[in-house]
């Protein structure tokens, strides 16, 4: 305790000055029972690692690991293509729980899609199809760093093959990896280099 009773400000209050680096997660928006333990093992790994979780706020996999994170003590803020909170719920049919907080763009799903990963350091993926594969064009041509959770189908596990005859120069650099830690901690790596 600290003079006049009150405890140290460090003390059993998580530090959001201390979680600088972003890291985005996209990827299927259904739900994939095989695959959900993997989506809870990612959230759990973004959160130990003291790191902000950026979603688009959906649902199936992705929540699966907001949620994850968001109850192992991450701040998740979800990205929303909703004008509103109304909208976000009715016409999108979008969940509200897992996220700390909701930013409400208004811009639909692809201009969601740009805003969500330009806020993000780091993107990854799990599973994902055509929405995901917007989501990784943009983050490929703006340069950002790219992580895969290989094993889980989809766009997480064709990313390698489209980029090899796709190619086209930018600054991205991509990993590839089938566990959720060290996914994240190789992409986090690639940030101090």
């Amino acid at each position: 305790m600290m003079a006049g009773g009150s405890p140290p400000l460090n003390v059993g209050v998580r530090s959001w000055m201390d979680m600088k680096r972003k890291v985005g997660v996209m990827g299927s928006a259904q739900e994939v029972t095989v695959l959900h333990e993997k989506a809870t093992a990612l959230g759990k790994a973004i959160a130990s690692r003291k790191v902000i979780l950026l979603t688009g706020a959906t649902t199936g996999l992705v929540y699966a690991t907001g949620k994850a994170a968001h109850d192992a003590g991450a701040l998740h803020i979800g990205i929303s293509p909703a004008h509103d909170e109304r909208e976000h719920v009715e016409r999108y049919a979008l969940p509200t729980g897992a996220c700390d907080m909701i930013i409400y763009t208004g811009f639909g799903l692809k201009g969601r899609n740009v805003v969500l990963v330009r806020s993000c350091d780091v993107v990854v993926f799990i599973a994902g199809s055509i929405g995901s594969l917007n989501e990784f064009t943009i983050a490929y041509d703006e340069g950002k760093i790219i992580g895969c959770l290989i094993g889980t189908g989809g766009v997480a596990d064709e990313l390698k093959r489209f980029v090899e005859r796709f190619q086209k120069p930018t600054k991205a650099r991509i990993c590839y990896d089938d566990d959720p830690g060290s996914l994240i901690d190789a992409c986090l790596a690639m940030l101090k280099q």
